[in-house]
């Protein structure tokens, strides 16, 4: 997998190609980048932009953050649950 590029790279590449001097293949291709990659940055920037329907990358971000924080306390309850079902059995008198 081809190492990411920083923010201000795609951002001068989605500016070359929305100025329309060459084709976005040729732009890509100046690049060294896909031309699909080139295309789904342009996507990105054009959602981000307000032009676009979607998921803006701070909210896409912030819902990758809030599922984290829910797998994580699923699991601790989970863990909770668990150990106080344990710590009941141990309680209990035997007969």
């Amino acid at each position: 997998m081809p190492a990411a590029k920083p923010p201000e790279f795609r951002r001068r590449a989605v500016d070359l190609a929305r100025r329309g001097d060459a084709p976005v293949r040729q732009v890509a291709n100046d690049l060294g980048i896909s031309e699909s990659c080139l295309r789904r940055w342009m996507k990105v920037d054009d959602v981000d932009a307000g032009r676009r329907e979607g998921l803006t990358s701070a909210e896409r971000k912030e819902l990758v953050e809030l599922r984290r924080r829910t797998r994580v306390l699923e699991m601790g309850s989970v863990i909770l649950k668990r150990a106080s079902a344990y710590f009941a059995r141990e309680n209990v008198l035997p007969k």
